[in-house]
C-alpha cells in the first residue's frame, strides 16, 4: 500500500474514532442532564447540528491542505491566466493587419483571420477545408515550392517574397513567413502562415527606380540611363561591326523664352519639343534629356556621317513648325553636335564629350545648324580646359597685368581718359592675347573675378596719376555680364572706391549692350544704384545687340560706345557710315556722349569728327600699354585730307 493511501486511511480512522467518541460522550452527558424526553430530544438535535458543522470544518481544512499539497490551486490560477492569454491572442489574431492562415498537418486550412479576408477577397467559409494551393499565381516554378518545403522541414520556418492570386484573379506580391507547429509529443500538428501585401512597396520601388533613370519633366531617359544604353549599344555595335551616331541637341535662345514668358511656359515648351522628337524617331533610336534645354539622340545603326547629318537635318526641319503653348505660338531652333562610333570615339563618355565639342562648334557658327566632330575640335577643347586651369592659377600667382589705352577728345585731340584692359603675362608663353583667354574666362565664370581685380588696380593707378599731376577725366573699366548680374556689384564698387580713395566721378564702368538687354528691369535697378555712387556709366559695343529704344532712354547712361565693327569700314562702307550716323544722332538726341573705338586710320577719325562724335580710341591714337609707358604728350591732329 502506498504512503498516500496509508495517510488517507489513518485520517479516516482518526475521524471515525473522533465521531464515535463525540457521539457516545454527547449521548452520556445529555442523558445525565435531561430527564425530560422533550428537552433531551431537542439537545440531541442541536448536538447533531454541531457535529455536522464541526465535520464540515474539518473536511474544509483537510481539503485545503490536500489542494496545497497536490498543487491544484496553482494549476487553477495558471488555467485562468491561460484563458486570459488566449483571449488576448485571439484579439491580436483578429485585429492584426497581416493575414494569418492556419492549416492542419494534412495541409487543410482550419483557420484564417479578418486581414486574410480583406487581403485575398475570400470569405472564411470559402477557404476552410481547402489547400493553400488555391491561391497559387503560376508566377513561380515548381522548384520554388520544393525549396520552400525543404527549408520548412529542416529549419521549421521559411520567410520570403511570394506572388499569390486574389479571388478577383489579380496577382500580387506578399512577404510571407511560414512556421511549423508541433504537439506535446513532438509530432507535426499545424502550419501557420503570416503574410502582408507588399504591392504598395513594390509600386514605390518601381517609381523610385523610374525616377532615378528618367527625367521627371519629359519622362525621357536621363543622363544616367542614356549613358548605360549608349554603353550597351556600343558593345553590341562592336560585336556586329556596325556604326552608331550620337547627336547632342541644344535649343537656341531658350533662356529668352524662360525670361519673357516664365518658367512654366518654358517647361511646357520642353515637353512639347520632347513629344515632337519622340514622334520623329522609330525603333533603334534613343532620345534622352540630359538637363536644361539639352537633349541627346543615339542612333544605333548609323555608320556614315551623311546618315547622321540627314538625321540632324530631320530634327531641325521638325522644329521649324511652331509649337502652341498656352495660346502662344512659339518658334524654337536648335544647334546639333554629332559624334560617330567608331571613327570618333570608342566609349560612350568620349562619344558624349565629342558631341558636346561639335555642339559648341555649331553654336559658334551661328546656331540653327549642325556640326560634325573632328580631331581639331578635341584639341581645341583640351586647350580650353588647360587655359582655364592656368588662368585660375594666374589670378593666384598675380600673372595678370592692366594695360591702358588712351581715349582722345576728337575736337582737341587731347588725351582725356584711359580704358583699363587686362593682359596675361604667362611665365612660359609671354603675353597671351585677350582673344585667347577672355572667352574662356567668360565660360568658366572667372571673368567676374578678373573684372573686380582690374577695377581695383585701375582705381589705384588713377589715384597715383592724380597725385603725380596728370589731368584725366576718367578711367574706364569693363564690367562683364557675369559681374554685372551680381547683386553685390554695388557694394563691390563702393568698397573699391573706399579702399583706393578715388573720387567716384573719375570712374567709368562700361557694360555691354547684351548684358543690359538680357534683363532690362534688373539692369535698370543695378545702374541706378551705381549712379547713386556718383560714377559714370557707358554702354559698350552699342549696335551689336537688340536694343529697345524705350528701355534705353530709361537707363541712367552718360555715354554710348560705337562698336569697332562699324568703325572698321569707315568712311568707305556706306552701311557702316549710315549706322554710325544713326548712333551718333540717337546719342546726341538723348543727351549722351558718343565714343568710337577701333580707330586705326586718320580717315576714320576725320569722318567721326565730321559727324560730331565726341571721343575716340584705337591704334591710331595709341596701343594699350603699361601705365609707365603711356605717351601723355601725344595728340594726333585730325585734319580733313
Amino acid at each position: 500500500m502506498s504512503a498516500t493511501y496509508r495517510d488517507a486511511l489513518r485520517a479516516a480512522l482518526l475521524y471515525l474514532v473522533l465521531a464515535v467518541v463525540w457521539l457516545q460522550g454527547a449521548d452520556h452527558l445529555l442523558n445525565n442532564f435531561f430527564d425530560n424526553s422533550v428537552d433531551l430530544g431537542r439537545w440531541q438535535l442541536i448536538n447533531g447540528y454541531v457535529f455536522a458543522a464541526v465535520s464540515a470544518a474539518l473536511i474544509f481544512l483537510a481539503r485545503v491542505r490536500l489542494c496545497e499539497f497536490l498543487g491544484i490551486g496553482a494549476r487553477l490560477r495558471e488555467r485562468h491566466a491561460d484563458r486570459e492569454r488566449l483571449r488576448q491572442a485571439a484579439a491580436v489574431f483578429d485585429c492584426t493587419r497581416e493575414g494569418v492562415l492556419v492549416t492542419n498537418h494534412q495541409g487543410l486550412i482550419v483557420h484564417v483571420n479578418r486581414a486574410f479576408i480583406e487581403i485575398t477577397g475570400y470569405q472564411r467559409e470559402e477557404v476552410l477545408g481547402q489547400r493553400p494551393s488555391l491561391f497559387k499565381s503560376g508566377h513561380h516554378p515548381p522548384g520554388f515550392y520544393q525549396a520552400m518545403f525543404a527549408t520548412l522541414e529542416t529549419e521549421g520556418e521559411w520567410s520570403g517574397e511570394i506572388w499569390n492570386r486574389r479571388k478577383s484573379g489579380e496577382i500580387y506580391p506578399q512577404w510571407q513567413t511560414i512556421r511549423v507547429i508541433h504537439d506535446d509529443q513532438g509530432r507535426l500538428s499545424h502550419y501557420v502562415a503570416v503574410f502582408s501585401d507588399i504591392s504598395a512597396i513594390k509600386h514605390s520601388e518601381h517609381e523610385l527606380k523610374h525616377l532615378a533613370h528618367h527625367d521627371p519633366l519629359t519622362d525621357l531617359p536621363n543622363r544616367l540611363l542614356f549613358s548605360d544604353r549608349a554603353e550597351q549599344a556600343l558593345a553590341s555595335a562592336q560585336i556586329h561591326k556596325r556604326g552608331c551616331a550620337l547627336l547632342m541637341l541644344d535649343l537656341d535662345h531658350f533662356k529668352m523664352i524662360n525670361d519673357s514668358l516664365g518658367h512654366n511656359v518654358g517647361d511646357r515648351l520642353l515637353k512639347a519639343v520632347a513629344a515632337r522628337l519622340q514622334e520623329l524617331f522609330g525603333p533603334g533610336i534613343t532620345l534622352a534629356r540630359l538637363g536644361g534645354d539639352e537633349f541627346a539622340v543615339l542612333a544605333e545603326s548609323c555608320p556614315q556621317p551623311v546618315q547622321a547629318a540627314a538625321l540632324a537635318q530631320r530634327i531641325l526641319d521638325a522644329l521649324k513648325e511652331p509649337l502652341c503653348i498656352d495660346g502662344h505660338e512659339l518658334f524654337i531652333n536648335a544647334s546639333i553636335g554629332i559624334s560617330l562610333f567608331p571613327s570618333d570615339a570608342l566609349s560612350a563618355d568620349q562619344l558624349l564629350r565629342n558631341a558636346d565639342a561639335a555642339l559648341f562648334k555649331a553654336k559658334s557658327s551661328g546656331r540653327n545648324g549642325y556640326a560634325l566632330y573632328t580631331e581639331e575640335l578635341t584639341a581645341h577643347a583640351q586647350r580650353r580646359v588647360e587655359i582655364a586651369f592656368e588662368l585660375r592659377r594666374a589670378l593666384e600667382q598675380q600673372e595678370l597685368r592692366v594695360y591702358y589705352q588712351p581715349v582722345h577728345d576728337l575736337k582737341s585731340s587731347r588725351l582725356i581718359g584711359v580704358e583699363a584692359l587686362v593682359r596675361w603675362q604667362h611665365p612660359q608663353r609671354g603675353l597671351v592675347s585677350p582673344a585667347e583667354f577672355i572667352p574662356i574666362a567668360e565660360r568658366t565664370g572667372l571673368i567676374a573675378e578678373i573684372d573686380a581685380w582690374v577695377m581695383q588696380q585701375a582705381c589705384r593707378q588713377m589715384c597715383e596719376w592724380q597725385q603725380a599731376g596728370m589731368v584725366l577725366s576718367f578711367v574706364a573699366v569693363n564690367v562683364s555680364s557675369r559681374l554685372f548680374a551680381r547683386r553685390e556689384l554695388y557694394q563691390q564698387v563702393a568698397q573699391v572706391l573706399h579702399d583706393t580713395g578715388l573720387d567716384p566721378a573719375y570712374l567709368e564702368l562700361e557694360v555691354t549692350e547684351s548684358a543690359v538687354m538680357d534683363d532690362p528691369e534688373v539692369a535698370l535697378e543695378q545702374m541706378h544704384r551705381l549712379r547713386e555712387l556718383g560714377i559714370r556709366l557707358a554702354i559698350d559695343d552699342f549696335g551689336t545687340g537688340y536694343s529697345s529704344l524705350l528701355r534705353l532712354k530709361r537707363l541712367p547712361v552718360q555715354k554710348l560706345k560705337i562698336d569697332q565693327g562699324f568703325v572698321a569700314g569707315l568712311p568707305w562702307d556706306e552701311d557702316d557710315a549710315a549706322i554710325v550716323r544713326v548712333i551718333i544722332a540717337l546719342a546726341r538726341s538723348m543727351g549722351m556722349q558718343v565714343h568710337a573705338e577701333g580707330i586705326e586710320q586718320a580717315e576714320q577719325a576725320v569722318f567721326l569728327l565730321a559727324q560730331e562724335c565726341d571721343l575716340g580710341q584705337g591704334y591710331w591714337f595709341g596701343r594699350p600699354s603699361p601705365a609707365t609707358e603711356i605717351d601723355w604728350t601725344k595728340a594726333p591732329v585730325i585734319a580733313d585730307s
